[in-house]
């Protein structure tokens, strides 16, 4: 009998036997746990990098390659290809990305953060926080991650979190966002859009908004949705606003199969928030903020990268039947 079988809730999806994991500590209660060796990517592993944080990573020919955020020592905001044998030991390229386009508008560089990395059919598609006139969602594809094509922006400044789905939703691509101001955004909601062409984005519903504690004051998608027999599983973000400044944590939601806009289950507590003194103590203090999950379907393990206070990039560890059993059993729905 397969490990799948034995699940209560199941992933959709392949096997990545080799990706990183590392049981649950022994008389740990949550369901999310932290790599006893983080942080996996230092802030200097680069010669010029004055952090990196925010990773997108993604199974490659048998090992590991992704799209990191880079802030170099003259703080700015860039994305450089990395790639690794075991997802846990990394080589950065010291330069970042050059993207192709032959429309000057769209080729202009100003910055870009916050990458997601998925297969979609034939390629891979990189989505970040683009600078064009204000952060917008930049939309690039490659298919060995050293030549990347930079498309249309999919959607209007100010727009943040831009999250593909890893498959077409009747017969379109689907995308999470959110709408957002020009600065260090005091709020937020999560929106859901799809297109024909990954060009042109409408049919723009709403998904959710903040509510209480931990997720008050704002949030957004995390890693690429996790297709599963129970719904979409969302990881995303939630900042709280305290005497101190934001604090961002994550928590997890389930979205219906063929109408991600509709929230089954949702929930209220977090499943991890900064505790750590690598999640506590960086450049922004008090933050997790998770970007990419590595998922093996025979087995239901969730291997997800976080950024840790916008400084170092960490790992953490589920289980799927574990994690929707709790926010089947925690939601505010």
């Amino acid at each position: 009998m397969s490990c799948t079988t034995l699940l209560s809730s199941a992933i959709i999806g392949t096997s990545i036997p080799n990706m990183p994991w590392e049981d649950k500590p022994m008389g740990y209660s949550g369901v999310v746990w932290r790599y006893s060796q983080n942080p996996v990517i230092p802030r200097n592993l680069n010669p010029d990098s004055n952090s990196i944080f925010n990773s997108a990573v993604v199974p490659f020919n048998g090992e590991f390659a992704g799209v990191f955020r880079c802030d170099d020592t003259r703080r700015m905001q860039q994305l450089h290809v990395g790639r690794s044998k075991d997802g846990i030991n990394w080589w950065i390229d010291p330069q970042r990305i050059r993207f192709y386009s032959d429309d000057p508008e769209i080729a202009r560089w100003e910055y870009g953060y916050d990458p997601r990395v998925v297969w979609i059919e034939d390629r891979f598609y990189l989505t970040w926080c683009n600078g064009y006139h204000g952060p917008t969602i930049g939309v690039a594809w490659t298919k060995d991650f050293e030549t990347f094509h930079k498309m249309e922006n999919a959607l209007l400044p100010f727009n943040r979190n831009g999250v593909l789905f890893p498959r077409k939703l009747g017969g379109k691509y689907a995308m999470l966002s959110r709408p957002s101001d020009n600065g260090h955004t005091p709020f937020g909601d999560i929106f859901y859009s799809e297109s024909p062409d990954m060009e042109h984005w409408g049919h723009h519903r709403h998904v959710m908004s903040p509510s209480i504690g931990w997720q008050a004051t704002k949030i957004g998608a995390g890693p690429i949705p996790i297709e599963t027999t129970e719904g979409w599983l969302l990881i995303y973000h939630g900042v709280l606003t305290s005497c101190n400044g934001f604090v961002y944590s994550a928590g997890a939601a389930l979205l219906d199969l063929d109408e991600p806009w509709k929230v089954i289950y949702r929930t209220e507590p977090y499943i991890i928030s900064p505790q750590e003194l690598y999640e506590c103590v960086g450049d922004v203090p008090n933050v997790v903020f998770p970007c990419a999950s590595l998922v093996d379907a025979p087995s239901g393990r969730i291997a997800i990268y976080y950024g840790c206070a916008d400084t170092v990039t960490g790992l953490a560890f589920a289980h799927v039947d574990e994690l929707i059993d709790f926010v089947k059993a925690n939601s505010q729905i």
